[in-house]
């Protein structure tokens, strides 16, 4: 159950099925994102205090991926990152990645043009990492995938990436925040703050081993990557922090200020408490849909035009992804907003 202190954040106008699109922001994040705008407004914010909230941003998403401050870089969206690993491969690298998955984690290999880049199935990645033919030198895949909420087989994955020597990348956007992530093994982890993490857009992460990450080389480095930040924004020679920090973008401030309260809520409910409810919910509207259970907190059904025209009418929120209805439920839903949702889709 989600406790009451938690649930009283939220103030949804209707039934909010759409966290896969973006996630509702606290009201303790607003709050704190119209003290900085207020500060900025009269003159009075000193943007040296932002590194502190950044700094603790950083250690909240270690605690979420199981591992340690120092092994996080920040930015402010996910492709920037995937693109930093894609740079990193020698030509000619085979990469394998998964048919219709998010742009964001395909076309920074694909735009290289010097990759032998492999698309298949999620049903068949497993055996086109260990093909003996051709193992790759790197897979990248969503943990979740973003059109119909599939779960890829994640501690399978690694280990077959482990037998063959094949690092492994995954995109934890449309998982951070509801499927536990502690124990989720992977050289680089890549992730999007606006959705299930709850944050404002233009919070991302890179985290990974320390072995992977070293292998990465800044493509946009930065002052705010600097061994010292206030002391490396003028001139040569390079001053690069070091560790994943030395990956690190400008952040956008006032997005990591309000990032900061959604990411103290989330690790204050449980990680482990939100994906048993996300999924319990989930799994009640594919009941009432005649549909099998499944392990994601997404739906993606079919539905009319007149379907699609009720839950307009009923005030549900939803997204229309690869031409079917697509229902993603978080810590702020519950069975009411399903029950709302299935009345809608039946028309009753």
């Amino acid at each position: 159950m989600i406790p009451e202190h938690v649930r009283a954040e939220f103030a949804p106008a209707g039934v909010f099925l759409n966290s896969a699109t973006f996630g509702l922001l606290p009201t303790s994040a607003h709050e704190a994102m119209a003290s900085y705008d207020a500060a900025r407004s009269d003159g009075t914010l000193d943007p040296s205090t932002v590194d502190g909230v950044v700094d603790e941003c950083r250690e909240l998403l270690a605690r979420l991926c199981g591992t340690s401050a120092d092994r996080v870089a920040i930015s402010a969206n996910t492709a920037q990152f995937v693109g930093v690993v894609a740079s990193s491969l020698a030509p000619g690298s085979r990469v394998v990645l998964v048919e219709d998955d998010f742009t964001s984690v395909v076309f920074p290999f694909l735009s290289r043009g010097d990759l032998e880049v492999i698309v298949v199935p999620l049903e068949r990645l497993l055996d086109a990492v260990v093909d003996p033919a051709a193992p790759p030198a790197l897979v990248a895949t969503s943990a979740v995938q973003s059109a119909n909420g599939a779960v890829a087989p994640l501690a399978e994955l690694a280990g077959r990436c482990g037998e063959v020597g094949a690092r492994l990348l995954l995109d934890v956007t449309q998982a951070a925040g509801w499927l536990p992530l502690h124990d989720v093994r992977a050289d680089f982890i890549v992730g999007s703050g606006y959705k299930w993490l709850l944050g404002p857009r233009g919070t991302a992460f890179l985290t990974g081993t320390d072995e992977a990450l070293a292998t990465l080389q800044p493509t946009a480095a930065n002052w705010y990557a600097g061994d010292d930040r206030w002391a490396s924004i003028y001139g040569a020679p390079l001053r690069l922090a070091p560790g994943s920090r030395r990956l690190d973008l400008s952040p956008a401030w006032g997005c990591w200020v309000g990032f900061a309260p959604t990411l103290r809520l989330l690790l204050d409910a449980g990680i482990e408490n939100i994906h048993e409810h996300d999924v319990a919910l989930a799994n009640q509207l594919r009941s009432a849909l005649g549909m099998e259970p499944s392990d994601t907190a997404i739906v993606s059904v079919a539905a009319d035009a007149a379907a699609t025209a009720r839950l307009d009418a009923a005030g549900v929120r939803f997204a229309a992804r690869a031409g079917r209805l697509r229902c993603s439920f978080h810590l702020y839903n519950d069975s009411s907003d399903v029950e709302a949702a299935v009345a809608a889709l039946r028309g009753t």
